[in-house]
């Protein structure tokens, strides 16, 4: 019934919002020009900031009409400069808008739209050409389709620093090394680019784009300076051509090279410094510039300090950057070249580089997507294994957890670190004397063996011995007991693998759980006990080491009273595993504990106001009446 009266409220819900936003798309239409602006003023108010209200107006058709509005010779100026202005705030809502604006052919309108004298239309027209080419739905050859359009681009480069910082962003992202193909458009004209023709780098390089861009790199405007300095970047990425040009061309009286040098320098923004580094290295690696130039030995060599500090500094920003949300890390990972450099990073010879590196590949291991696609594509574990082999505690300390990450039991990451000896190596981690370290092996341990085969459970067992697994749960800190019972939780699962275990290590693993519950531990880690106690009970023989364990009965029997309702449904687990019907030994298992006592306990439960262990304790009754 729920279900089927929601759909008309969703409907009634949908319909208000619609036909809230159709008055401004109804206003597009009215006969008085003047009464079209002023509705295209108010819709542009509306959509700032306002997901819902752009997706509405697209829908109800305000793309096509602002496009024709943008197109008629008869609009006004700044009727034209408003529509491409709503336009562009459309286009900074999300991709499926984007999607929606090419569908209507945008670009086409938008380029036309530049052949026009007002500076003002010009601008807005390539402000919404900007964000509609940064987004990664457009195509980039689609900037390509017309021989004319670069050379008018090329032109327009010096009206104003607007149409600089556009128009260079515009080609930062428009510029790819492949080659590309006809993008299918029957609506435009043939492009420029086709299988084995030039591909972008060649196409604005042949256009000027070097002698058009290079005194923006001296423009007042930081803006302006920052994005001709990506087009260099992206102009001269594995391009021999474009590297040697850069080298000879003079900007106020300083070569490239030079003026890329003081972009290095640490006064200025990292976004900066990183985008020359990028210029520099390519510059180099196209032999364009020696190794040993004097601007290269004084900033990367002499300064090699403050070129680790930099690729510091990037790893430390994508790993708070990737913290905590998911998109961001996707988007860091599809970087490109990004793990490759994260990879190489963990060979640094600069531990700090190193340590940052690391950092950034455990902020990154968050992502289960990425640690089932991305991590295994690039063998990330090796390098990582490689790192934890004799790093610093300080370093070695991130690199286990990030290993607990990768051993994860969806992780494809896992076998092949198994496989290197991993469990070997988290053994030695329980033991070291450090806090951090202690608890990151035994925590990889206990993610190693969550539905592990009973080969990789007798192996910890055989690596951590008897000795050093009472170690680990009389530590004095909590995080590591209780990370301990959680893997003694893993390996005491499935009825084969609690009956195997129980029989060779049931005496210790029952001392071991008799000191904790006698004593002076909190809530969690007592309940964690409890559920150990209750696997115990689940297993064929196993839960004989309980039965005829006396102290342990009266200390179940203990907590099924206790205050706190945790420990009292942790308790019920452990007798309705005793007590099921229809297992040997069950009767006289039933008869003992009704002996001690737990019936009339169950039935005081079965009145309990927690749901929970009401249901429980009903459940359990059952089996005495079964």
């Amino acid at each position: 019934m729920a279900c089927v009266l929601e759909a008309p409220l969703r409907m009634s819900v949908l319909s208000e919002v619609t036909a809230s936003s159709r008055h401004y798309v109804d206003r597009l239409f009215d006969l008085d020009p003047q009464k079209v602006l002023q509705g295209v003023i108010d819709m542009k108010n509306a959509v700032i900031g306002n997901n819902k209200q752009k997706a509405n107006l697209i829908v109800l058709g305000a793309v096509p009409r602002l496009l024709y509005l943008l197109q008629q010779e008869t609009s006004s100026t700044e009727l034209r400069t408003e529509c491409a202005v709503v336009l562009g705030s459309l286009a900074m809502g999300t991709e499926n808008n984007v999607k929606s604006l090419l569908d209507c052919h945008i670009i086409p309108a938008l380029l036309q739209g530049l052949l026009s004298p007002d500076l003002k239309f010009i601008e807005a027209c390539l402000r919404c050409l900007r964000t509609i080419f940064i987004s990664p739905v457009t195509p980039e050859d689609l900037l390509y389709t017309d021989a004319t359009v670069i050379s008018h681009l090329m032109a327009l480069l010096s009206r104003s620093r607007y149409t600089q910082e556009y128009i260079c962003q515009i080609f930062s992202h428009c510029c790819k090394l492949q080659h590309w193909h006809s993008c299918g458009f029957k609506s435009l004209p043939q492009p420029l680019l086709c299988a084995n023709g030039p591909d972008h780098q060649t196409i604005l390089f042949n256009h000027g784009a070097v002698q058009n861009i290079a005194h923006l790199l001296v423009s007042t405007s930081y803006k302006v300076r920052m994005q001709a300095l990506k087009c260099f970047s992206v102009l001269a990425f594995e391009n021999p051509q474009v590297s040697m040009t850069l080298v000879n061309v003079l900007v106020d009286g300083e070569l490239l090279p030079q003026i890329f040098v003081k972009m290095l320098q640490r006064d200025k923004p990292i976004e900066m410094q990183l985008t020359s580094a990028k210029c520099l290295t390519s510059m180099c690696r196209a032999g364009a510039i020696r190794t040993d130039d004097s601007c290269i030995v004084l900033k990367l060599d002499h300064d090699l300090k403050h070129a680790h500090e930099l690729r510091q500094a990037a790893f430390k920003l994508y790993a708070s950057l990737g913290a905590n949300d998911e998109d961001i890390r996707k988007k860091i990972i599809e970087t490109e070249n990004m793990m490759d450099r994260i990879v190489n990073g963990l060979s640094e010879s600069s531990i700090k580089v190193r340590l940052a590196a690391v950092r950034c590949l455990h902020s990154l291991s968050r992502s289960v997507q990425q640690l089932r696609t991305s991590f295994q594509d690039h063998a990330v574990w090796k390098p990582l294994m490689k790192v934890l082999q004799n790093a610093p505690n300080e370093v070695l300390v991130v690199a286990s957890s990030t290993l607990c990450n990768l051993l994860l039991e969806f992780s494809p990451s896992k076998e092949p670190i198994l496989e290197s000896g991993a469990i070997e190596l988290l053994c030695s981690l329980t033991q070291s004397e450090n806090l951090a370290l202690r608890v990151n092996g035994i925590w990889a341990l206990m993610n190693v063996a969550f539905q592990a085969e009973q080969k990789i459970k007798s192996d910890i067992l055989r690596g951590l011995s008897t000795e050093q697994l009472f170690q680990l749960l009389s530590d004095s800190d909590v995080n590591v007991l209780m990370k301990t019972l959680g893997l003694l939780r893993n390996l005491l699962s499935t009825r084969p693998h609690i009956d195997h275990i129980m029989s060779t290590h049931g005496k210790q693993i029952m001392q071991a759980v008799t000191l904790i519950l006698e004593g002076e531990h909190n809530i969690e880690v007592k309940e964690q006990t409890l559920c150990i106690l209750a696997n115990i009970a689940d297993g064929t023989t196993a839960k004989e080491l309980i039965m005829t364990n006396d102290d342990i009965l009266q200390k179940i029997k203990y907590y099924m009273s206790h205050s706190n309702v945790k420990l009292q449904l942790a308790a019920m687990f452990c007798i309705s595993n005793l007590i099921w019907n229809g297992e040997e030994g069950s009767q006289e298992r039933q008869d003992k504990l009704r002996d001690m006592g737990i019936v009339d306990i169950l039935h005081k439960l079965s009145q309990s106001s927690d749901p929970n262990l009401c249901d429980k304790a009903k459940t359990a009754l059952q089996q005495y009446l079964a």
